[in-house]
């Protein structure tokens, strides 16, 4: 926009002065003509918009458009520049965007979804039990129990009714949560989830993706179960925490100061895993980070880029789960992580993944695990606080074949887990043994 040319144009269209006027900055072509050879860096998109405006108002007026338009010499460059404010440049922006379409807001789906009074009951219930297991005033351990992620709903569901029974029977002892995980963290590519891929067939549906991970943790809170996730993605806790009683941030993202300044706005337990080469130093540091305040940017219910503002989370604690090829699950590597929670005054809560390099990738050990962790307990431990077991209907895993009819029930498309009568057997030993113990057991 040259000077020369607002001031020609204001000469000889006094609405622009006027429209100038009414928008609050009363301007003249005298004034105009002060700026030198353009207008000020700070007032030509405002001088654009209101320029538009007036112009659009006179073109109504004028008895002929394009004539209006020829004696015009700012109608050309305003008609290129429509949208300037909203629309990027793609010589400098999105370069590698391929599309940005809208999704539903949080607000919106809540309100197709609304959690109902039993399932708040039951969230509500499930993140009390957990606080108290943490603070030491509830005797029992609790123990994070299912598939390594959700791909079938109806298998979820089948899976949920077994384990509200076994979590009756054992209650006295092992507080069962289910795990319910939606988004899988990959080392490189593959599928990422119900929420990011809801069909496994690489057509992305992510809204569909919310809809099903609604529906599903809404149903299982409806059997009373407590449920747990991994909060993976930044935005999707504002679709479903309010369902969740724990949470976990995985290995690859413990050391992420986004997954730790969410942890912090988080309203569950939150565990921290290890880093993946085995290190308790990015672990120990994210409980520090996630336990106080933070400003960071996210969205709001209507989905709104907002400043969210955290109080901090003071339930935040430590998941082992092996790494750098080894295992860290034993008394040793327990001692070790007391005494590195102890020397950052943290509180010694310690949770033991059975899965991962634990049992070095090979569900079978999981229940090895299990019972070297019964042992450490038995013999007087007091920070084991909670373990993780992956588990299915069935024992393994298999690829996603590229016929989707050939999918197994049951059987998991990520890690390997032990099935149902492993993890029943498995979980009611653990009880026969520590039912006389924990309640004498005092941290």
């Amino acid at each position: 926009m040259k000077t020369a040319d607002v001031v020609s144009y204001f000469k000889t269209k006094s609405a622009i002065a006027k429209a100038c006027s009414e928008d609050g900055w009363p301007l003249t072509a005298a004034a105009v003509s002060q700026w030198g050879n353009s207008p000020p860096l700070g007032r030509q998109n405002q001088i654009e918009n209101i320029t538009k405006g007036a112009l659009k108002a006179a073109s109504s007026q004028h008895e002929s458009t394009d004539n209006f338009k020829a004696n015009n010499k700012l109608a050309k460059p305003i008609a290129e520049n429509t949208g300037s404010k909203t629309m990027t440049d793609n010589r400098v922006e999105d370069l590698n965007i391929e599309s940005i379409a809208p999704l539903i807001t949080p607000q919106q789906l809540k309100k197709e979804m609304p959690i109902s009074e039993s399932a708040v009951t039951s969230v509500t219930k499930g993140r009390e039990v957990i606080r108290n297991i943490l603070d030491g005033s509830d005797h029992r351990i609790f123990a994070v129990v299912g598939p390594c992620s959700i791909h079938d709903v109806d298998a979820a569901k089948e899976y949920a009714e077994r384990l509200r029974d076994l979590a009756e029977e054992v209650s006295d002892t092992i507080y069962l949560v289910m795990r319910v995980y939606f988004e899988k963290p990959r080392t490189t590519v593959g599928w990422k989830g119900l929420i990011n891929d809801p069909y496994m067939n690489d057509t992305f549906k992510i809204q569909d993706g919310l809809h099903i991970a609604r529906r599903l943790l809404l149903d299982l809170s409806e059997l009373g179960l407590p449920l747990s996730t991994e909060a993976l993605d930044p935005i999707s806790p504002q679709y479903v925490q309010d369902l969740i009683a724990w949470s976990a941030i995985g290995a690859r993202t413990t050391e992420s100061q986004t997954h730790r300044e969410m942890a912090s706005g988080l309203s569950s337990a939150v565990g921290f895993k290890n880093g993946t080469d085995g290190s308790l130093t990015v672990a120990t540091n994210a409980l520090k980070s996630a336990a106080n305040p933070h400003r960071f940017l996210g969205i709001d219910q209507s989905g709104q880029v907002s400043i969210v503002s955290t109080k901090g989370n003071p339930y935040a604690h430590v998941v082992l789960r092996g790494g750098g090829g080894k295992p860290n699950y034993d008394s040793v590597n327990v001692k070790i992580a007391e005494e590195a929670l102890e020397k950052s005054d943290l509180a010694a809560n310690i949770m033991i993944d059975c899965s991962h390099e634990n049992s070095n990738k090979n569900p079978a050990l999981q229940p090895l695990v299990m019972d070297n962790v019964t042992n450490q307990i038995l013999e007087g431990n007091k920070s084991i606080v909670g373990l993780m077991i992956e588990s299915n209907i069935k024992h393994g895993r298999q690829n996603i074949p590229a016929n989707l009819d050939d999918l197994e029930y049951g059987l998991s498309v990520t890690d390997g887990c032990i099935g149902w009568e492993e993890t029943e057997d498995a979980i009611r030993k653990m009880h026969e043994k520590l039912k006389s113990v924990l309640p004498t057991r005092r941290k």
